[in-house]
């Protein structure tokens, strides 16, 4: 009796959503500092651009890889000081679910995990060009994601409109 009720409990589980990080790895990295030795000679109150961008595939069954892609940009007046790219890429274990929970969660909640892991590289590569720490902000991927999917349904529905007037 006690082995149905285990096995009873273990069909459960499997149909219990499941989400597992597998791994967390350092995809592609680049740091520029175009003009040094010359910059270190400049008063350091730099402009800092943050450029980034996440993407995601599917590698496996219920397994997605997603990628943070950022570009810190930083100027001193008119000059780069640097530039540092990174691809910040983990594999994670998706299951039971689908559809916009599924984007939002390969769209946010796996960029969320992966930003301390970009952040802190970024912070050494600079700090190894001989530059001040940078430590970035904090990133609100929850807030990105429902802009870019506000910004899809608005170019849908400006589509169908577009495709109204013309059948019109």
């Amino acid at each position: 009796m006690a082995e149905n009720q285990q096995a009873a409990a273990g069909s459960d589980n499997q149909n219990q959503p499941q989400f597992a990080l597998q791994r967390i790895y350092l995809k592609d990295l680049s740091f520029e500092s175009p003009n040094s030795p010359l910059v270190f000679q400049e008063q350091w109150k730099p402009q800092v651009n943050l450029d980034l961008n996440t993407s995601h595939n599917k590698i496996g069954d219920n397994q997605y890889e997603v990628v943070l892609s950022l570009t810190v940009t930083s100027k001193v007046e008119d000059k780069v000081a640097f530039i540092v790219e990174i691809q910040q890429a983990g594999v994670f274990l998706v299951k039971g679910i689908e559809g916009a929970q599924l984007s939002q969660m390969l769209g946010a909640y796996c960029p969320n995990i992966l930003f301390p892991y970009a952040r802190e590289t970024i912070d050494g590569v600079v700090n190894r060009g001989s530059f001040p720490a940078l430590m970035l902000a904090p990133v609100n991927f929850d807030a990105i994601y429902a802009q870019a999917v506000k910004r899809r349904q608005e170019e849908a529905a400006a589509g169908g409109e577009s495709k109204e007037e013309q059948t019109h």
